[in-house]
């Protein structure tokens, strides 16, 4: 269905907010991708903080220009998917590789995070990178660990000057029997 001027306008700034705001940019190519397929990985999306949304690459370039993701303009060829990570960086990485798993059409083709351009294969090392829930637990751990080891240090040195007192009183309590 094509878009009026309008309708054209609107869709570049909808894409122009959520470009703004995005953490990292997946575009991936996916002709042949089944009505099935598409609708599971919109689904995933919404759930995981994936804005996903297929428009024309002349609308998408428009969009981007003024922001961390102008860098991908030139790059944008052929059908892509765009998939921005609103919440967390390796959100839009993680969908895009779960479901290039089940369908050897989708293919990660532009990857870009905090301004820079990376080859389609880095969508493996976004993917990669913790969610936010795992990365508070790993500073927690960081965090922790310093009152941990100080605590085991001290429990050491209790249990060890417990045990030589109590191995001191025991010859003078066998002395007198």
């Amino acid at each position: 269905m094509a878009l009026n001027l309008s309708q054209k306008k609107e869709v570049v700034a909808e894409l122009a907010g959520v470009a703004a705001t995005a953490h990292s940019l997946v575009a991936a190519e996916y002709a042949g991708t089944t009505v099935e397929q598409m609708t599971a990985m919109r689904k995933k999306a919404r759930e995981s903080g994936v804005y996903l949304r297929v428009v024309k690459n002349t609308l998408a370039s428009r969009a981007v220009a003024g922001t961390e993701f102008e860098v991908v303009k030139d790059a944008l060829v052929g059908p892509l998917l765009y998939a921005f990570s609103t919440e967390e960086p390796g959100a839009a990485g993680r969908l895009i590789k779960e479901f290039a798993k089940g369908n050897d059409k989708l293919k990660a083709k532009v990857v870009s995070v905090e301004g820079k351009l990376l080859p389609a294969e880095h969508v493996d090392v976004l993917a990669s990178l913790p969610t936010r829930e795992q990365a508070l637990a790993m500073l927690a751990r960081v965090l922790a660990e310093p009152a941990t080891m100080f605590a085991r240090v001290v429990k050491a040195v209790a249990d060890q000057q417990g045990g030589g007192e109590v191995a001191a009183e025991a010859p003078a309590e066998a002395e007198p029997a």
